[in-house]
């Protein structure tokens, strides 16, 4: 009579010859086949090659997560937010990251600049070679390029007392393209606080309709960090947060050199200040920045091209716009 264990061996045995039976079957037929032998992985033991757990989203410098009261908002056209305890919208918990960067597009757990007073905006007239984009009285300097329309029309934005407003019609360009570029510009966003993140006085300069510098209010109102004023949108925010009140004037100052796809392609950079405080020196662009849910990456495009307006739904006010061609 045989013994249990030589039982137990024989059918270990006949076990192993079946399974190098049929891994001899998928290497002739191309299946690649890893054999779990049965027997060998005891109930509740780890398998023998588990698969690598996945890699965590990285966390801030200080080790917090969006802070107290930071809780899913759902799924959002363009990922899953991230929104404060009165609803308020804080970023996305999903969205792609961009080369270089541990922090997600528009990354909820981001740190938020430090605040900076300034003293005010900088007015400055614009000099003998500047191209006036504003002078206080007319966008005859701007069309609107409807989607799909061959012929660029007027702009419908209001003008009055030497500013004028984002309104009806969607976003203005300027008619002259550029490439290499300084640009003054001064803004006020609504004085009457109506809304929150990204939906209070928003508006955005974009550079070759590719390139934003963002337009917000964001004088004690929390968004993703790569979204607030003075953002490159959606890759850096600015060194800090030098925001004055709502229906206060503001000003931007921004050297943009474009990027170069032929000849030494280079990526593009911005330089702003921002009320007169520096929030970017230099700092490389990534790519178009509209993008979400896939890395900011260069598509070659023209030398030169129209500057834009952006209309985001609130009435912000512009005025004292100039650019020259560096």
């Amino acid at each position: 009579m045989r013994s249990r264990h030589s039982a137990t061996d024989s059918a270990r045995m006949a076990r192993r010859r079946i399974v190098v039976r049929v891994a001899n079957i998928a290497l002739w037929t191309g299946v690649l086949f890893v054999p779990v032998l049965f027997g060998e992985q005891g109930r509740g033991d780890a398998p023998a090659n588990p698969a690598p757990n996945p890699a965590p989203a990285p966390a801030s410098p200080s080790g917090e997560s969006a802070g107290p009261g930071a809780r899913a908002g759902g799924r959002g056209p363009a990922g899953t937010i991230v929104r404060g305890p009165n609803g308020e919208m804080w970023g996305y918990s999903d969205s792609a990251f961009n080369e270089g960067s541990k922090w997600r597009i528009h990354d909820a757990d981001r740190p938020q600049p430090s605040l900076v007073t300034p003293a005010g905006p900088l007015t400055t007239l614009p000099p003998s070679d500047a191209i006036v984009l504003f002078d206080g009285k007319d966008l005859s300097a701007w069309v609107t390029r409807g989607r799909g329309s061959a012929t660029p029309t007027p702009p419908e934005w209001a003008v009055h007392d030497g500013y004028f407003e984002s309104g009806p019609g969607g976003g203005i360009s300027t008619k002259e393209s550029f490439g290499d570029v300084q640009l003054h510009l001064e803004f006020a966003t609504p004085a009457t606080v109506d809304g929150s993140s990204q939906s209070r006085g928003n508006s955005g300069v974009i550079f070759m309709g590719r390139y934003e510098i963002q337009v917000l209010d964001s004088y004690d109102n929390r968004t993703y960090a790569d979204g607030m004023a003075a953002s490159i949108y959606g890759e850096w925010p600015p060194l800090v947060n030098a925001a004055r009140k709502p229906g206060e004037w503001q000003s931007y100052d921004i050297i943009f050199e474009a990027p170069r796809f032929t000849g030494r392609p280079s990526p593009g950079y911005f330089t702003v200040l921002w009320n007169g405080v520096m929030v970017h020196n230099r700092q490389q662009l990534l790519g178009p920045t509209a993008a979400i849910m896939t890395p900011h990456r260069y598509v070659a495009h023209d030398s030169e091209l129209p500057l834009y307006l952006q209309q985001h739904g609130n009435r912000v006010r512009y005025r004292n716009m100039w650019i020259r061609r560096l």
